[in-house]
């Protein structure tokens, strides 16, 4: 065999590996973790949207406030944290914290803390939601819509009640089902209260750590 019909060969042997080495580890290196040591700016890979009408004087997600409470682990305001003030009046909140994009596939686990103030009495909710379209952060333009991420994985507290937000932290934990293939996309989380805000019945501050 010539030296050229050997390089070749031996070319082609290499990318074999590789494409078969990609096509058996597609979603590779998709660990993360986040403890929200620093939220201003947010940590990398990480994004924000608020889609409350109107937006209140506090429309962003921002660093736990020790006021409050204190974080579930790391330093005391170790958080990232939203409250009632992101609307005005009484209005639903629609405010969303989105994860670093992944591939995503069945068996996979997202796990975090959430809590809200210790014995509020201003019922509070929150969503985790999942888009498989890849990089998207396309929620529509509503309080209502949710766009790309039409996957409810979960929903703490829909019906608003009272005590039913926990107020100390407590770990939540979502396994991926029914994705008939790996796919790129990412997880949000959704500070959804309807009739929220400093003059409506519900919502008050909920704090969201140790994501993985």
């Amino acid at each position: 065999m010539s030296i050229l019909r050997q390089f070749c060969a031996a070319r082609l042997v290499v990318l074999t590996a590789l494409l078969f080495s990609v096509a058996i580890y597609p979603a590779s290196g998709q660990n993360f973790s986040e403890d929200f040591a620093n939220v201003i700016p947010l940590p990398a890979g990480w994004e924000q949207m608020n889609l409350s009408d109107p937006a209140g004087i506090n429309p962003i997600w921002f660093q736990g406030n020790v006021v409050v409470f204190n974080g579930q682990a790391g330093a005391v305001n170790s958080y990232i944290a939203a409250n009632y003030q992101g609307v005005s009046g009484a209005n639903p909140i629609s405010n969303w914290l989105f994860t670093p994009t992944r591939t995503l596939k069945n068996g996979d686990k997202l796990t975090f803390y959430a809590r809200t103030a210790t014995a509020s009495t201003f019922p509070d909710r929150l969503q985790v939601r999942m888009s498989l379209n890849g990089t998207s952060t396309n929620i529509g333009t509503t309080n209502t819509s949710v766009g790309d991420f039409t996957t409810l994985l979960l929903d703490i507290n829909p019906t608003y009640t009272v005590g039913g937000f926990p107020d100390t932290w407590t770990q939540y934990s979502v396994t991926l089902a029914g994705i008939a293939s790996p796919r790129l996309g990412r997880f949000a989380f959704r500070y959804f209260v309807e009739n929220g805000g400093p003059d409506g019945t519900n919502s008050d501050y909920v704090g969201i750590d140790t994501v993985t």
